[in-house]
């Protein structure tokens, strides 16, 4: 048996979910009433956040196998955002906070402003059924 090739790298899936996020921003900005179609692009935002964090977790755990502990913790730190305007994301959304989700979202937009999102994506509409997801995570 051969050696197995893990193709999709936590770098990979952290560019794929950054760019979603992107586009869900930009979703999100569009809305002028909030409706379920913004509480899906809100807990999206807020899950694929979460998700890049660990991905940064991933990678830094990968460097630190190999040594490079310093390089490990300021690729952390680097992404230390992600996880806390998931957080306050969540609980805007949560509470109907609607000027704290434009506030996160607007946080989140200046991080990610130099992410390129082609005209041609394949990105689709991944925040679609988020919000259940979101509230089941919630009761469990």
């Amino acid at each position: 048996m051969g050696r197995l090739i893990n193709t999709e790298s936590a770098a990979k899936l952290r560019t794929q979910l950054t760019r979603s996020v992107v586009l869900a921003l930009r979703e999100l900005m569009r809305q002028t009433q909030p409706d379920n179609h913004s509480r899906d692009l809100a807990a999206y935002i807020s899950l694929a956040l979460e998700e890049i964090y660990q991905t940064a977790e991933t990678s830094g755990a990968a460097w630190e196998k190999k040594g490079y502990w310093v390089k490990a913790d300021r690729f952390r730190m680097d992404w230390e955002w992600a996880t806390r305007y998931a957080s306050s994301m969540r609980s805007a959304l949560v509470n109907e906070d609607w000027a704290g989700v434009a506030m996160t979202a607007a946080q989140i937009a200046q991080k990610l402003m130099n992410v390129d999102v082609p005209l041609r994506h394949k990105l689709g509409t991944p925040w679609e059924g988020a919000w259940e997801q979101l509230r089941k995570a919630q009761q469990a």
